[in-house]
């Protein structure tokens, strides 16, 4: 039996977080907390209640979180929470996952099934690495960012704190992107692009609209 993990957030995040956990022997996922549930469990694990349950959790002795929430800023700001009360917060990385020994991820970041990790590349705490994405060597991935499914950075790319990289997007070589940036499903990055940039679409070009 592992160590006790509590997940925040009873969304599609918090779903796939569930299977994530039960599939780590070290750890045991015991329920959830949400403030709004729309159910009272999920996928067989109870919702506690919210975040006012949080202390005596703490009380009973289960140590680790996970915050399953997708906007980055309430990421944030519900993980300074747990933190705060006194919980840690590990590194989910799914046993699929392929790692290279040199590449290091941060506290809080989940790393889901069949994501590829090359050679020094570095993920930061909060990070989101999601099903099939690849990062080649020697990326960079900032805080609180979203890998989106099977996007691929190509070795060398930086990626800023807080930006969305969207499913099946493409980074070239050495590209570096700007914090709080949007690339949207499918896109090629093939320049860099600064804070707070939108794009998409091959090449990538900014754009005003939705993102897919």
């Amino acid at each position: 039996m592992g160590e006790r993990l509590v997940i925040l957030g009873a969304g599609g995040h918090g779903r796939a977080l569930i299977e994530l956990a039960r599939d780590l022997p070290e750890m045991e996922p015991v329920g959830l907390i949400d403030a709004a549930p729309r159910a009272h469990a999920m996928l067989g694990l109870p919702i506690l209640g919210d975040e006012a349950v949080l202390p005596g959790l703490l009380a009973s002795g289960i140590r680790l979180a996970c915050v399953a929430i997708g906007d980055p800023a309430a990421r944030l700001a519900a993980a300074a929470r747990l933190e705060a009360l006194g919980f840690s917060l590990p590194a989910l990385v799914h046993p699929s996952a392929i790692r290279a020994r040199s590449a290091s991820i941060g506290p809080g970041t989940v790393v889901l099934p069949r994501a590829v990790l090359g050679a020094l590349a570095t993920v930061g705490r909060l990070a989101i690495v999601n099903t099939g994405a690849i990062l080649e060597h020697d990326t960079v991935v900032g805080e609180a960012a979203h890998i989106g499914p099977g996007a691929v950075l190509a070795g060398g790319v930086r990626i800023g704190a807080r930006t969305l990289v969207g499913a099946g997007a493409a980074c070239r070589p050495y590209v570096a992107v700007g914090a709080d940036a949007v690339i949207g499903t499918g896109a090629a990055v093939v320049e860099d692009l600064a804070d707070g940039a939108r794009v998409g679409g091959v090449p990538a070009r900014p754009i005003g609209g939705p993102l897919g």
